[in-house]
């Protein structure tokens, strides 16, 4: 699975994880995160653990991490993910990109390609947890059909839960 998107003449190329790919998408989420004000957490139990451990909280479980690289240079500039879930569902997880690519459709694309993806492996809803104080995100899932949930998300530093299906 390899994919292109391009933007003002630069082509992103968008392929699965590997492991050479660790440090550079830890460097994409820590800066993210840093932008907003949180602190990067790797201790079990935490959102960001899971960025550390990606072959066991990902791939050995049926879940993919996809990285978005530049083709001029290699340098990543973005991840998104998913992981099962009961039920049929899946979470997404990860979605981070540099602040220099985005506002472009660059998320919008990913967010697409990906639900396409866990649509084709037979699952039927994605849950997202997420923070208020990311208003680009809220907004690309409330436009592409996430609706938020009642419940609490588990995720300690999140206070919004949103659930698609993909049924119909």
């Amino acid at each position: 699975m390899l994919m292109e998107f391009k933007i003002d003449d630069r082509v992103y190329l968008i392929r699965p994880w590997e492991p050479r790919d660790r440090e550079a998408t830890l460097t994409v989420i820590k800066t993210t995160l840093a932008e907003y004000g949180f602190a990067f957490n790797t201790e079990p139990g935490y959102g960001d653990w899971d960025a550390m451990h990606v072959e066991e909280a990902y791939l050995n479980k049926g879940g993919e991490l996809w990285v978005v690289e530049t083709q001029e240079t290699a340098e990543i500039v973005g991840s998104i993910g998913f992981y099962p879930h009961p039920h049929h569902t899946v979470e997404l997880r990860k979605m981070y990109l540099a602040q220099a690519v985005r506002h472009r459709g660059l998320g919008r694309y990913l967010l697409q390609q990906l639900e396409q993806r866990i649509k084709e492996l037979g699952f039927e809803g994605i849950w997202i947890e997420t923070i208020t104080t990311l208003p680009e995100a809220i907004a690309l899932y409330e436009k592409t059909g996430y609706q938020l949930c009642p419940d609490d998300p588990t995720e300690p530093r999140c206070d919004r839960l949103y659930f698609k299906s993909l049924q119909g």
